[in-house]
């Protein structure tokens, strides 16, 4: 769960866009506050066990039911013979899911939008080199307006800071990976993985890997040390390219030969700041593949997104195929 900016990701295909500026800044500017992200030490240990439970494998299968309806809902056309996008239903799965995991009791897709909201404005008033004056106010309003929609329903552990991170991070890594996960798998052809049950969690470890929702992970050295002859300062700020370390630039998605688990899980970090929701990201990639293969969709339409804080769609349509051949092919 990082932010980085805007690019272009090429059309339904599997080429990620250019890479843009760290998320760290951005972080900070969603809360006055510290953040999961940002923190360290004792601070940071002590708020990663406040999520860890509802992020754990029980929290997760208490918030599978959440998204399951919304798949069963928004998928339910596809056997009538008509078109789906994916966006707005990777939208509200996220929405409902941040709700569920946060007890509010707002509306999914005004939430989910309103983060996407939050994320697009930090990243703008973060971009290198000269601004349109009002970005830092535009970022200060739409944190503002959706730290008032994540108000919980009864009293909770998480702070107003740290609600509206986790929103931000969920909604927005999900909303871009969802949708260009499933254009890999079908035009790559890759649905008979998807239907086995036994291949397809190395199929979304394949997917989450290739994808690499966050391929930029910002950081800072926390002592001196020497990278391949690279003298490292302790307080530098490091780049790391987590898509490459992950092989996501040269090797395809293979679910009979995935990657080893410690290469895939570098597209969620490592170490104490990795990516507390890798979890539920998994969970939720099984869940759309395994409802989607017996539809073994094909793309019919793909619009890119500029303006949103990750590399995604604005829309992904999706048809299932007419006469689909039979899963041993």
């Amino acid at each position: 769960m990082f932010l980085y900016p805007p690019g272009q990701p090429h059309p339904r295909t599997r080429r990620p866009p250019p890479a843009a500026p760290p998320r760290g800044a951005p972080a900070r500017e969603l809360s006055t506050g510290g953040t999961l992200f940002d923190q360290e030490g004792t601070g940071h240990r002590a708020t990663r066990r406040a999520v860890a439970d509802d992020l754990g494998a029980a929290g997760v299968e208490r918030l599978r039911p959440v998204w399951l309806d919304v798949l069963d809902r928004r998928l339910a056309p596809l056997g009538a013979g008509r078109d789906v996008d994916l966006v707005p239903l990777a939208r509200e799965l996220a929405g409902a899911t941040v709700c569920a995991l946060l007890g509010t009791t707002g509306d999914p897709e005004t939430i989910a939008e309103a983060a996407a909201s939050a994320a697009a404005a930090a990243v703008r008033d973060h971009l290198p080199g000269p601004r349109p004056s009002g970005t830092a106010r535009a970022a200060a309003a739409a944190t503002a307006r959706l730290e008032a929609l994540l108000a919980p329903a009864s009293g909770t552990a998480v702070d107003t800071a740290l609600r509206a991170m986790l929103a931000v991070a969920a909604v927005n890594t999900t909303v871009a990976a969802l949708p260009r996960a499933v254009a890999w798998c079908a035009d790559a052809r890759l649905w008979h993985h998807a239907a086995d049950d036994r291949l397809r969690p190395a199929l979304v470890g394949e997917l989450l890997r290739v994808i690499a929702p966050s391929p930029l992970l910002p950081r800072v050295a926390a002592a001196a040390a020497d990278l391949g002859g690279c003298p490292i300062r302790a307080g530098d700020r490091l780049i790391l390219v987590a898509r490459h370390a992950a092989r996501a630039h040269g090797e395809p998605p293979d679910a009979l030969n995935p990657a080893p688990p410690t290469v895939a899980q570098l597209v969620f970090g490592a170490g104490p700041h990795a990516c507390p929701g890798a979890r539920l990201a998994r969970a939720q990639l099984d869940d759309i593949l395994a409802a989607l293969a017996p539809h073994r969709p094909t793309v019919l339409r793909a619009r890119v997104d500029r303006g949103a804080a990750l590399p995604g769609w604005r829309s992904l349509t999706v048809r299932a195929t007419s006469n689909c051949r039979s899963l041993e092919d």
